[in-house]
C-alpha cells in the first residue's frame, strides 16, 4: 500500500518525481537499481508517466506480409508518443550485430525509446532464454514481458540477476496459467525481486480481476503496463468506455513512482487503429490531469 506521504501529491510534485527519475536514469527495486525510461517531449501531458505503445497495437501495418516497423514508428511519432514496448514481429530476435545496430539507429532517428520487449516465452532451455536477454541488453531494453514456464523460475532468477533486466509476467486472460493476481503473486513470492508482473489491465478485466488491486499487490515489482479497457469482461473498447478505473489506476501507479513504460495497447481495428488510439490518449490525458487534484 502507498505510504502516507505519497498521497495527495500536487501536479508539480508528480512531475517532479518523474523528472528526478529521468535525471537519475535508474529505478530502485529492493537492493537493485534498474534503468528506467527517459522522459521525452510530450510526456508531461500524462503526468509522471512515460506513455507509449505496445507496438502490437500497430501490427496491422504490413509490407510484404510482415509487420512494417518503419510505418509503425512513423505512426507512433504522429501520435506524439516516444516510448515502445516492442511486439517481437516489429523487432525480431536476432544475434546479428549489424541488424541490431540498424534497429537501434532506426529508433534513435525516430526519437522513440525502446523500453520494453515482449511478450516472449521463457522456458527451461538456458541457451534459448539467454539469447533473449542478450538481445535485450544489446538494444538497451529495460524490461522483458514474458510468459515463463512455471518450472523454469530458477533459470529466470539466474538471468534477471546476471543481466540486471527484470521480467514482468504477463497475464494473458481467462484460462491462462497466469490469469489471476494471486496466482502470479504466489509464483513470484520466493524469487528474485526482479521478477514481477507486467500488468495487462484488459486481460485482468477479462478475468474479472481489478487492475488497481494488481498495482497494490505487485508494488515495486511492476515491470510494464499494457493499458487497455474492457467492458463486461468481454469486449475490448476505447479507454474510458469500459470498466477500467483509469483515474484510480494512475493514482496507484503514481503513488508507487512507477517508472517504466505505460504502454497503451489497442487490440481493435488493426488495419487502421489511429483514430481510436487518439481517443484513448485523450481519455488518458484527462485521467492524468486528475493527479493534480488528488
Amino acid at each position: 500500500m502507498p505510504s502516507g506521504n505519497q498521497r495527495g501529491w500536487t501536479r508539480r510534485q508528480v512531475l517532479g518525481a518523474g523528472a528526478a527519475a529521468a535525471a537519475s536514469g535508474v529505478f530502485a527495486v529492493g537492493t537493485s537499481r534498474l534503468m528506467a525510461a527517459p522522459r521525452r517531449e510530450g510526456d508531461a501531458d500524462y503526468g509522471p508517466f512515460k506513455v507509449g505503445l505496445q507496438s502490437y497495437s500497430l501490427r496491422g501495418y504490413e509490407t510484404g506480409g510482415k509487420a512494417d516497423r518503419a510505418k509503425a514508428l512513423a505512426v507512433t511519432r504522429e501520435l506524439g508518443l516516444h516510448h515502445w514496448e516492442a511486439f517481437p514481429a516489429h523487432v525480431p530476435l536476432t544475434q546479428d550485430e549489424t541488424v541490431i545496430k540498424t534497429m537501434k539507429s532506426e529508433f534513435e532517428a525516430a526519437g522513440i525509446h525502446l523500453g520494453g520487449y515482449g511478450v516472449v516465452p521463457l522456458g527451461k532451455d538456458e541457451a534459448a532464454d539467454r539469447k533473449i536477454f542478450e538481445f535485450a541488453r544489446a538494444l538497451g531494453i529495460s524490461y522483458i514481458s514474458a510468459d515463463p514456464d512455471p518450472d523454469g523460475f530458477a533459470l529466470v532468477d539466474k538471468l534477471v540477476d546476471e543481466y540486471n533486466i527484470p521480467v514482468g509476467i504477463h497475464n494473458h486472460g481467462p484460462g491462462h496459467r497466469f490469469a489471476l493476481i494471486d496466482t502470479i503473486a504466489k509464483a513470484i513470492k520466493d524469487h528474485s525481486p526482479k521478477i514481477g508482473c507486467c500488468i495487462d489491465t484488459g486481460h485482468f478485466l477479462r478475468s474479472k480481476e481489478d487492475p488497481v488491486r494488481a498495482v497494490e499487490v505487485f508494488g515495486d515489482r511492476i515491470y510494464g503496463v499494457h493499458l487497455k479497457d474492457v467492458k463486461d469482461a468481454e469486449t475490448f473498447t476505447i479507454l474510458g468506455r469500459g470498466d477500467l478505473r483509469t483515474d484510480a489506476l494512475l493514482k496507484a501507479l503514481a503513488d508507487r513512482k512507477y517508472a517504466f513504460n505505460l504502454a497503451l495497447e489497442y487490440e481493435e481495428k488493426p488495419e487502421d487503429p489511429v483514430e481510436d488510439i487518439k481517443a484513448c490518449l485523450a481519455a488518458l490525458k484527462k485521467s492524468a490531469a486528475t493527479l493534480a487534484t488528488a
